[in-house]
């Protein structure tokens, strides 16, 4: 199994985006471009697949900036809106790849999909409307040239998945990180990993210096940090992290 892996951050910001709609706060007079970030969404190229972590409110809009022109299989991490809003921008790719698109997530996640999205599922399936193939994952699966492996975090009292793939692996929306995920991160080249914003503490999401700190001890050897709020300047923050941890931006392009 390849090592090789393009690991593009589609988006970085936190759930209202960067910055908020009305321009409320201090993001209003953002001028530096590794500030705008849309919400978290990830796309991941190896020799043999095209994978996406999370579709976003403005999912059409990163695949269309990232030039996307293949989905082999989208990874979805939990059910809040900011992470599955752009669901239905995959209809594009079920027409051009004219079959249904797998989607590994747990349970909980795809029946609040079911839900929510209920026009694109038997008994009221709209005609064309998107066409996705449910991959419960609770243990390693094998997809192409990619392991991919669950890693369950807590965000708040909701159970997320991070996912391991290969040699990287992608937690968002966490404040507790289990033993037993931490050991399966343990080896990856790669981390990235939510760190909301410098202070005062969240209940559902590390702050950077939370993030840090759970970096370090996990001994990985490059961290990128996303999910990051309206209040924090990337050019700030280069001084006050770890040479090996930095803030992810949109369209920052990584490879391993």
């Amino acid at each position: 199994m390849t090592n090789d892996m393009k690991f593009t951050f589609l988006g970085t910001g936190t759930s209202m985006g960067v910055p908020v709609a009305g321009g409320f706060g201090s993001e209003s007079s953002i001028t530096d471009p590794r500030d705008q970030r849309y919400r978290c969404s990830a796309w991941i190229q190896t020799q043999q697949r095209s994978l996406v972590i999370d579709t976003g409110p403005e999912f059409r809009l990163q695949t269309l900036r990232a030039g996307i022109k293949r989905i082999d299989a989208v990874l979805i991490t939990h059910e809040h809106m900011d992470h599955i809003g752009g669901l239905d921008d995959l209809r594009a790719y079920n027409y051009a790849q004219k079959q249904a698109i797998p989607v590994y997530t747990n349970d909980q996640t795809e029946q609040a999909i079911r839900r929510r999205f209920s026009y694109m599922f038997p008994p009221d399936k709209t005609p064309g409307s998107v066409d996705l193939d449910f991959q419960t994952v609770n243990g390693p699966v094998t997809d192409g040239d990619c392991k991919i492996t669950p890693l369950p975090v807590k965000h708040g009292e909701m159970e997320v998945l991070g996912f391991r793939i290969n040699n990287l692996s992608y937690i968002t929306d966490v404040s507790y990180i289990p033993d037993e995920t931490a050991d399966k991160i343990v080896g990856s080249e790669i981390l990235i990993m939510s760190g909301l914003r410098w202070e005062p503490p969240h209940p559902t999401h590390y702050t950077i210096p939370e993030a840090i700190e759970i970096a370090e001890k996990l001994k990985v050897k490059r961290t990128y940090l996303i999910h990051i709020s309206p209040f924090v300047s990337h050019a700030d923050a280069i001084s006050k992290m770890p040479d090996h941890i930095k803030l992810a931006y949109d369209q920052l392009e990584v490879s391993l």
